[in-house]
């Protein structure tokens, strides 16, 4: 893993520190064990917004599994706030490429399911659903049926509903891979503000080196190899400000490098 960039926007949280250590982790196989991972080390600071990019297959979303609790390593420890994870957990909520909605349940209802998990009342999950749906630009949506929704408003009710409930962690693992460009793009600044609002710890799998430089505080490339250093300043960008961000020198060096 190599680190690409670091920014401090604001004070940052108390809670929600990421750490891996000498992460490994093997499958066995009639052949013989077989290694997904080896001795992987990350680190996110609360608040932070941290990437991992890397090509299909270096193991990128089997680390992420492991800091959702869904894979126990071999080798290697994962701790939440110093703490063990030994399991799934409402402090860590997890979006995957595929949108992962009830289809029986509303919009809001979808967005509610996560505000349950924290025992809130009916009057009290009601307010908050609507505000998260307008957060998300979906209030007129709330009564309408996942199916009845775009590629790209299905994982703006996924994101509200793993928000809902105040995890410490948002894991998201290539959320953006099946939407064209102009939706994806709307997407990540959809996250960027979210992120900026709820001040949580991102962690977010990537192969798309672009994507996770215009995204990050800081991206790790994990290649199975020695990485590059590089570095860049986060800025918010709005969807002019970022095709210019895009365009610039610093910008295609970064890339390039990245590339190599």
């Amino acid at each position: 893993m190599s680190t690409i960039a670091t920014k401090e926007i604001g004070k940052p949280p108390s809670k929600g520190r990421i750490d891996v250590r000498h992460f490994g982790l093997s499958y066995p196989t009639i052949d013989g064990p077989v290694e997904a991972v080896c001795d992987a080390s990350i680190h996110v600071n609360p608040g932070e917004f941290v990437s991992i990019v890397g090509p299909s297959g270096c193991g990128k979303s089997t680390l992420l599994n492991a800091v959702a609790g869904f894979l126990k390593p071999t080798e290697g420890d994962v701790t939440l706030d110093d703490e063990p994870i030994d399991g799934p957990s409402a402090d860590r909520g997890m979006v995957f490429q595929q949108y992962s909605l009830f289809p029986w349940k509303t919009v809001k209802g979808n967005v509610e399911f996560g505000l349950k998990m924290k025992h809130l009342d009916k009057s009290s999950r009601d307010r908050a659903a609507r505000t998260l749906l307008g957060l998300a630009g979906l209030t007129a949506f709330e009564n309408k049926y996942p199916d009845s929704l775009s590629g790209g408003m299905k994982q703006r009710c996924r994101h509200r509903s793993c928000a809902g409930h105040g995890p410490k962690v948002l894991l998201l693992d290539e959320p953006f891979g099946a939407l064209d460009a102009q939706t994806r793009v709307i997407m990540q600044q959809i996250l960027t503000n979210m992120w900026q609002r709820l001040k949580i710890s991102v962690l977010f799998v990537t192969h798309d080196i672009d994507e996770a430089i215009f995204l990050s505080d800081r991206g790790l490339l994990h290649d199975g190899a020695a990485g590059h250093h590089q570095g860049r300043d986060r800025d918010s960008a709005g969807a002019s400000a970022q095709q210019s961000m895009m365009m610039s020198s610093e910008f295609l060096g970064l890339r390039r490098g990245l590339s190599r």
